[in-house]
C-alpha cells in the first residue's frame, strides 16, 4: 500500500502476557495438558499393542507406536517448557524461550523417524503378507480410540492456541491425524471381515507416509521460526494503530521485530512526529508509546526513531506529493515515507519500501533516485531503500 500520513483506527489488545490466563502460569497450563497427553496417550498404546499382536494386525501396532511416540513428545515439551521459562543471565540476555523452537524440532525429528520406521515394516508386511485375525472387541477398542484421540487432540490444540505453544498445537495436530489413521484402520478391517481383503499392510505404508509428511511440515516449521519469520499481520498493524493514536504522531513506520519465544517480542519502530517538537517532547512521548505497546501488547520497544515532518506546508506538500505521483506507478514499491525537504541547504530525503518479490530491488530504489533526481536537479536527494519487515 503506497502511504502517506496516519493510519487511523483503534487497537485491541492483542494479549501477550500468558502469565495472566485462568487456571494459572502459561508454563503450568503446557505442563498440565502434556501431562495429560501423556497418561491417555499410554493407555491407548497399551490397548493397542495388546489388540494389534493378539490379531496380527501390523496397522494397529504401528498405530500403538506412534503413540508411544506421542508420550515421548509430550515429555520433551514438557522438558522444553522448564528450560523455556529459566531467567536471563549474561550469557542469554534475552532468556531461553528459544528453546521451544528447539523442542518442536526435536519433536518434528521423532515424527519423521517413527514414519520411516513404520514404513520399512509395513513394506517388510507387504513383502511377507499375513492374515490377521479380529474380534468384536478389538474393533471396539480402536473404535473407541479413535474417539479419545478426536476429544484428545481438539483439546490440546485449542490449549497450544490459546497459550501460543507451538509444540502443544503440533501435538494437538498430530493426535486428530492419529484419529483418522485409527478410523481407517477400522475400515480396513470392517473391509477384511466383509470381503476377505487385506490392506493392512498397505493400509500401514500410507499411514507411514502420511506420518513422515507431518514430521518434516514439523521440521521445516521449527526451523523457519528459528532463522526468525515475519511478524504477524495483524499484530503488526494493531501495534502501528496503537503508536498511530497518540498526538503529534504523523505515523508508524520500519517496524522490527524480534522473537525470543512465544510471546517474548522486542522491536523497533520509526514515528513520524512535527519538526517543530522540542527534544524533550519527543522523549515523552517516546516512553509514553513504549509503555503503551508492552501493556497492550507485550513488546518490548527497544529503539522508536523518529522522521521529521514538515509543518511549513506550502513548497514541502507540493514537492512531497508530486514525488509520490513521480513513483506511483512502480508495482515494486509498497510504502513512501519519512519525507522531508531541508530548503535551507536543498535537500530532499524521503524512505521507500521496496518489494522482495522484485527481481532487483537495487535497480528500483536506483530508479526512484533516477526519477526524483531529474524532477528536482537542483536538490541533493537523500533516498534510504527499506525493506518489507512488517504489515
Amino acid at each position: 500500500n503506497k502511504e502517506e500520513g496516519k493510519a487511523g483506527g483503534p487497537a485491541e489488545n492483542s494479549g501477550g502476557a500468558a502469565d495472566m490466563l485462568p487456571g494459572g502460569s502459561r508454563d503450568k497450563v503446557i505442563v498440565r495438558t502434556s501431562v495429560i497427553g501423556i497418561i491417555a496417550n499410554i493407555f491407548l498404546a497399551g490397548f493397542k499393542a495388546v489388540i494389534g499382536m493378539a490379531v496380527g494386525s501390523i496397522a494397529i501396532v504401528l498405530d500403538a507406536v506412534n503413540n508411544l511416540s506421542d508420550v515421548l513428545s509430550s515429555l520433551i515439551t514438557i522438558i522444553g517448557t522448564k528450560l523455556a521459562a529459566k531467567a536471563a543471565d549474561k550469557e542469554h540476555p534475552f532468556g531461553h524461550g528459544r528453546v521451544e523452537y528447539l523442542t518442536s524440532m526435536i519433536i518434528a525429528v521423532i515424527v519423521l523417524y517413527a514414519g520411516i520406521t513404520s514404513l520399512v515394516e509395513s513394506v517388510k508386511k507387504i513383502i511377507h503378507p499375513t492374515v490377521p485375525e479380529y474380534t468384536t472387541l478389538s474393533l471396539v477398542i480402536v473404535a473407541v480410540a479413535v474417539v479419545v484421540k478426536i476429544l484428545l487432540g481438539r483439546y490440546v490444540k485449542s490449549v497450544g492456541e490459546k497459550v501460543n505453544s507451538g509444540s502443544l498445537i503440533g501435538s494437538g495436530q498430530d493426535a486428530l491425524l492419529d484419529s483418522v489413521i485409527s478410523a481407517s484402520t477400522l475400515v480396513a478391517a470392517l473391509i477384511f471381515i466383509g470381503t476377505g481383503l487385506s490392506l493392512e499392510a498397505w493400509l500401514g505404508a500410507v499411514i507411514s507416509v502420511v506420518i513422515i509428511k507431518a514430521g518434516l511440515d514439523l521440521l521445516r516449521e521449527g526451523y523457519s521460526q528459528i532463522l526468525g519469520e515475519r511478524v504477524n499481520s495483524e499484530m503488526a498493524k494493531d501495534i502501528k494503530s496503537t503508536i498511530n493514536s497518540f498526538d503529534n504522531v504523523m505515523g508508524a513506520y520500519d517496524l522490527v521485530m524480534h522473537s525470543y519465544g512465544p510471546d517474548r517480542w522486542l522491536g523497533s519502530v520509526h514515528i513520524e512526529v512535527p519538526d517543530v517538537l522540542h527534544a524533550a517532547d519527543i522523549d515523552a512521548l517516546s516512553r509514553k508509546i513504549a509503555d503503551k505497546v508492552f501493556e497492550k501488547h507485550g513488546v518490548i520497544l527497544t529503539g522508536i526513531g523518529i522522521y521529521s515532518y514538515n509543518t511549513c506546508g506550502g513548497e514541502a506538500v507540493k514537492i512531497r506529493k508530486n514525488i509520490y505521483h513521480l513513483i506511483a506507478d512502480d508495482d515494486y514499491i509498497l510504502q513512501i515515507h519519512g519525507f522531508y525537504l531541508d530548503q535551507e541547504n536543498k535537500k530532499i530525503s524521503f524512505d521507500v519500501v521496496v518489494d522482495y518479490d522484485a527481481p532487483d530491488r537495487k535497480a528500483v530504489w536506483k530508479n526512484v533516485c533516477d526519477k526524483v533526481q531529474a524532477a528536482y536537479p537542483d536538490y541533493q536527494i537523500v533516498v534510504n531503500m527499506d525493506s518489507d519487515t512488517s504489515d
